[in-house]
């Protein structure tokens, strides 16, 4: 057998702590299934002194990991610091530059600079794996490097951040409001502190740009990406799809087009029926339509220590067997320029939630805009309210009433458009809720 390959671990937080427990809880299956050992030798974090809750002893520690990086001490370098710059991409092109093998979970790295650092690996000869960067456990990295590629992929999509699952799925079971289940979300460590990257969509969109690009052959274009989070849905919207059969899903969504490939993460109605509807809590889920194999889904937890860390061992499992698969599925100099989809001629169904003001031919206003606008009614939901009352039990004025529509597949434009009109009009009180109902089987 081969000298066993020597890891240096960068980061030392719940993942590098899990990564150092799994390697010595596992190194000798590992060795047997990749025909090499694999071994920690030395590590890099901030502070020596504080508990990781993992067996350091023996290694050598190193306070810059671009040394770590640059040292002829290890063979791998695991980076597991985070965040797109500073010390994440130094250490990263340091190691690639030395001709060393890298494996990192940091999305945020790939989504920006993930395109030069494949080229850099290529240039050198070395590997570049990140399972983990992607729906933590689930190994779609691999699905679509290597699984997939004998297929042409129309679509891929999926629930790619856990905070906002497990939030948009407790409104649902318990009927409570986005602000009290992101407080009980940061209270179980589900949620940061500023929880601004997760439920603003941002998470899921560095995800989905390295999907895309390994999905369609592109280069990873991130700033691409249509963007809404999940602060505007409300347990109204909640109620109104479960009774419309559908569940509401932050989903990140690549499609080919004739204008070019969408990337959008937003709020979405799916089909009560479809796989991806019934996943919920912190688990991640990503589907991928192929033309050959048809739709693929793959379910499991997308973050945490253990989890993460499987894939990340998995990756070094790889290059101790001798795997080598161009970074981006394909060399990169081959990747296409990204051509972005005009979001406008997006084509599908819309949930749109009006709070109307009760006056006559209101609803009739709204109708005839949609109708101007090309836009066929699929439903018609209205909800009244009781009037407010006063003191002396008389009616003290009418309150907006909820009407709820949705439509057949129309184009963004036309929906927007007819919003527009809508507003204009005078009939309605505040802004109309929008959110896109995706096609699933």
């Amino acid at each position: 057998m081969a000298n066993a390959l020597r890891l240096g671990v960068a980061g030392l937080g719940t993942v590098g702590a899990s990564v150092v427990n799994l390697i010595a809880k596992h190194g000798n299956a590992i060795a047997r299934k990749s025909g090499r050992g694999v071994d920690v030798t030395a590590v890099s974090a901030r502070d020596k002194s504080r508990e990781r809750g993992c067996d350091l002893t023996g290694l050598t520690w190193f306070t810059d990991p671009v040394e770590m990086a640059e040292s002829d001490a290890i063979d791998v370098f695991v980076e597991l610091i985070g965040g797109d710059n500073g010390a994440a991409e130094e250490s990263v092109r340091a190691a690639l530059s030395s001709g060393k093998h890298v494996v990192t979970a940091n999305k945020a790295l790939l989504a920006k600079h993930g395109v030069a650092l494949a080229a850099l690996a290529e240039e050198k000869g070395v590997c570049l794996n990140y399972e983990a960067a992607v729906a933590g456990g689930i190994p779609i990295v691999k699905t679509l490097r290597e699984s997939m590629s004998g297929n042409e992929i129309s679509r891929v999509y999926g629930i790619l951040n856990g905070t906002c699952n497990y939030i948009l799925s407790r409104m649902e079971d318990e009927g409570i409001s986005f602000e009290d289940c992101l407080a009980d979300a940061q209270r179980l460590g589900y949620a940061e502190a500023d929880p601004t990257f997760d439920i603003e969509g941002n998470d899921t969109a560095h995800k989905l740009a390295i999907l895309t690009s390994l999905a369609f052959g592109t280069k990873i274009s991130a700033d691409d990406i249509y963007l809404e989070g999940i602060t505007s849905i409300t347990t109204a919207d909640i109620e109104a799809a479960d009774e419309l059969g559908y569940r509401i899903k932050l989903l990140g969504v690549a499609q080919r087009t004739e204008t070019g490939i969408e990337q959008r993460v937003h709020p979405t109605m799916v089909p009560k029926s479809s796989a991806i509807a019934r996943i919920d809590g912190v688990l991640n889920a990503v589907a991928v339509d192929g033309d050959f194999v048809g739709e693929i889904v793959l379910v499991g937890p997308g973050a945490g220590g253990n989890a993460t860390a499987s894939s990340v061992v998995a990756d070094i499992a790889d290059i101790a067997r001798g795997d080598e698969t161009p970074v981006l599925g394909m060399p990169a100099v081959d990747l296409d320029d990204y051509v972005r989809a005009r979001m406008r001629l997006h084509e599908g169904g819309y949930y749109i939630r009006f709070s109307v003001v009760d006056r006559p031919g209101a609803f009739a206003e709204i109708a005839k805009c949609m109708a101007d606008a090309g836009i066929s009614l699929e439903s018609i939901v209205q909800r009244r309210r009781a009037p407010m009352v006063s003191e002396n039990n008389n009616s003290a004025g009418a309150q907006p009433q909820p009407v709820i529509l949705i439509t057949y597949e129309t184009t963004e434009v036309a929906v927007r458009e007819a919003l527009e009109t809508i507003a204009s009009k005078g009939v309605i009180s505040g802004a109309p809720q929008m959110i896109r109902i995706e096609k699933l089987t």
